[in-house]
């Protein structure tokens, strides 16, 4: 199994539990970066001491949203993730779910967005069961990236239909 630098951030997140920084978790696949993003992460971790951000490797993003994605591999997504003053880790896991890399961080708080009902994040149960808390924070109304790229696409049918009718 190919391993993305998770075991010494793992080792360096398990050193501020030791000191008891409050670990907050989330996941995402992060494709393109957006404010609703930043608001997001900021959100989170307003919540705790440390931030750890777990992204879908490129090949988990292209099972959950097609084979059109990621448009940001996941290093660069990494790299510009690490680059927010807000986030402290980032994890790459390959799993559809991040259930596993949650069991290995065992944060104090496992966080989504807005529009994820408690009962369905990922992690839920797990993490209720040595009592840390699971919240789904505010979501940001208008920003994804889906819309995002949306928009790129019908921007691009709009400019060849222009050039075409010329």
């Amino acid at each position: 199994m190919k391993d993305w630098g998770n075991d010494e951030t793992i080792q360096a997140i398990k050193r501020s539990q030791a000191t008891r920084k409050k670990v907050v978790f989330t996941n995402g696949c992060f494709d393109i970066l957006h404010v609703g993003h930043v608001r997001y992460l900021q959100e989170a971790q307003a919540l705790g001491d440390v931030l750890v951000v777990a992204i879908n490797t490129d090949d988990s993003v292209r099972r959950l949203k097609g084979h059109s994605r990621p448009i940001v591999p996941e290093l660069e997504r990494k790299e510009m993730l690490l680059a927010l003053r807000c986030v402290d880790h980032v994890c790459v896991f390959d799993d559809d779910l991040p259930l596993n890399i949650i069991q290995r961080v065992r944060p104090d708080v496992l966080v989504k967005g807005g529009d994820w009902p408690i009962d369905q994040i990922c992690g839920n149960e797990f993490v209720s069961s040595y009592g840390g808390k699971v919240l789904s924070l505010g979501f940001h109304k208008g920003h994804s990236t889906t819309n995002i790229v949306t928009k790129i696409e019908e921007s691009a049918k709009s400019d060849s239909t222009d050039v075409s009718e010329q």
